[in-house]
């Protein structure tokens, strides 16, 4: 053993009981003799591990214990700031979260079932309700009369409008129209067509969006539609339905007024007192009637609502009336030159009561006593379906007519006129 570079040889062992004494220079302790577990008549040995094979695997390095160990506490605290900052947005998320479901200050149960939110702004189809609404509601005006209230659409950029002539009746010079935005201008009456309810205002604004025409003799029943107007004085109100009927004939009128006479389009789109005037249009937003007249179970104007029949003028007949208004003042009125026999008929079809010499139902053959059962096809109840269809085609449009002469048919191509008074 070496302690501080110099070497010392163990003292000599005094001798053991039982003969055996340990040799000089021995590696073993003197009390090593004494160890009960030791046979000392065993020869000693060193015993050494075996060589390593050349080649093979090396032995894991031993470390060193007196070596530095490496420090954990920067890693301990950024795990500790990485948890404190996600239980914080945690937290936060949590709460905003709480707000929008309605559970901050109440009881904690969840209303309605989650979904995704509503986008801020939803780009609806064009051809949509929405869509077709955003495209015409524009053009619709509310116009106001002394007393009273209707409704209409633009028609040009420079101001002209079309409404009902039963809207304007009396009214003065205090007319004014108001428009979907809350603007309001002063208005005046261009002209009217008192027997077929069509009149033109001028609105005292340029640069007007003018609606879009559709075609009145393309749609069918069943089409769906939309009615604008102010029903009861609610402005910009939109009712959906359907084409109920095309060619509804009525006779409407007030006691010692106009009696006027539609060939109407029918629908069961919600319309009421102060939607007249405004656009019947399809579902490509093109106008294709003028809404006009309701059907009611009420006694009284004032207790007339909406029971899903009301009625517009094709916009084919309100179109060429409001040109003919714009063009010259005035509309021309068409006719067959014949006066026919209007309520209480018992015959089945339009009784010709008489036959003007040069007019046009002359022209074609047709007498006094003829009952006339069918224009272009559609079948003739009495004299007043006759005069509404025949105001709905232009002058100088040729119709096919059906008629009964006594007890023979025969049928006749009439070439309609425009009325010279």
């Amino acid at each position: 053993m070496t302690d501080g570079g110099n070497w010392r040889r163990p003292p000599t062992a005094p001798s053991v009981p039982g003969g055996h004494q340990q040799s000089p220079g021995s590696p073993w302790w003197t009390d090593a003799l004494n160890d009960p577990w030791r046979d000392p008549q065993a020869p000693s040995a060193v015993v050494l591990p075996p060589p390593v094979p050349t080649g093979g695997p090396a032995l894991d390095p031993v470390p060193d214990p007196d070596a530095p160990r490496r420090s954990y506490t920067p890693i301990l605290l950024i795990c500790l700031l990485t948890a404190l900052l996600a239980g914080g947005i945690g937290g936060t998320l949590g709460f905003v979260f709480a707000v929008r479901g309605g559970y901050v200050g109440g009881s904690g149960t969840q209303l309605g079932a989650s979904g995704q939110q509503a986008p801020a702004a939803v780009d609806r189809d064009p051809e949509s309700f929405a869509g077709v609404t955003k495209k015409v509601q524009p053009s619709v005006v509310t116009v106001h009369v002394t007393g009273a209230i209707g409704s209409g659409f633009v028609v040009s950029a420079d101001g002209y409008v079309i409404t009902n002539d039963h809207v304007v009746d009396g009214a003065g010079d205090t007319m004014s129209v108001s428009f979907s935005d809350g603007s309001t201008a002063p208005a005046k009456l261009v002209g009217r067509a008192q027997e077929s309810d069509i009149a033109v205002i001028k609105v005292a604004k340029s640069n007007l969006p003018a609606i879009e025409f559709g075609d009145s003799d393309a749609i069918a029943v069943g089409d769906p539609v939309l009615a604008f107007g102010s029903p009861l004085a609610l402005e910009n109100t939109v009712t959906a339905g359907i084409v109920s009927a095309l060619d509804r004939t009525i006779e409407a009128g007030e006691s010692g007024g106009t009696t006027r006479y539609y060939a109407a389009i029918q629908t069961d789109a919600a319309v009421n007192q102060g939607n007249s005037g405004g656009p019947l249009v399809n579902a490509a937003g093109q106008v294709i009637g003028v809404n006009s007249v309701i059907r009611s179970v009420g006694g009284a104007d004032t207790e007339a609502g909406n029971i899903g029949l009301a009625f517009a003028i094709p916009i084919n007949q309100a179109k060429r009336i409001a040109q003919d208004i714009i063009d010259t003042g005035k509309a021309r009125r068409t006719v067959i030159g014949a006066e026919v026999t209007t309520g209480g008929s018992s015959a089945s079809g339009a009784r010709l009561r008489s036959v003007e010499p040069a007019g046009p139902a002359a022209a074609a053959g047709l007498k006094g006593g003829d009952v006339l059962t069918k224009i272009n096809g559609h079948p003739l109840q009495d004299g007043t379906d006759l005069i509404a269809l025949v105001r709905k085609y232009a002058p100088g449009a040729t119709v096919a007519v059906e008629y009964k002469r006594g007890t023979k048919t025969a049928s006749a191509s009439v070439t309609l006129a425009a009325d010279t008074n």
